[in-house]
């Protein structure tokens, strides 16, 4: 499955559109995160546990968009877009979407 960001494939030519992709989960931290992340908020630098939190919620959201393409039969999903909301305090959800197409 070819991913991009941009409206077409560079060396491709997009023969059908099929419509949106669209991937998500929903993640909420845990105690054992919130206090590593207490600490790291007092001596400052980054809070590793949420960056690995979010990295894993951006990939399954990402592998749940490819499905969805998958689904509807296309080989590509051009205009590759994420965001992010948080859904309740300590809850957040990522959302990945774009367009799916059959490129040849």
């Amino acid at each position: 499955m070819i991913l991009t960001n941009t409206p077409t494939v560079p060396n491709k030519n997009i023969k059908e559109s099929l419509g949106i992709a669209r991937g998500s989960t929903v993640r909420a931290r845990n105690v054992g995160q919130d206090i590593f992340a207490g600490l790291k908020n007092i001596i400052g630098g980054e809070i590793s546990e949420y960056t690995k939190l979010q990295a894993q919620s951006r990939e399954q959201a990402i592998e749940r968009m490819t499905e969805d393409a998958e689904k509807l039969g296309a080989n590509a999903i051009v205009n590759v877009r994420l965001t992010t909301s948080m859904v309740m305090q300590g809850c957040s959800e990522i959302l990945a979407y774009g367009t799916a197409v059959i490129v040849e």
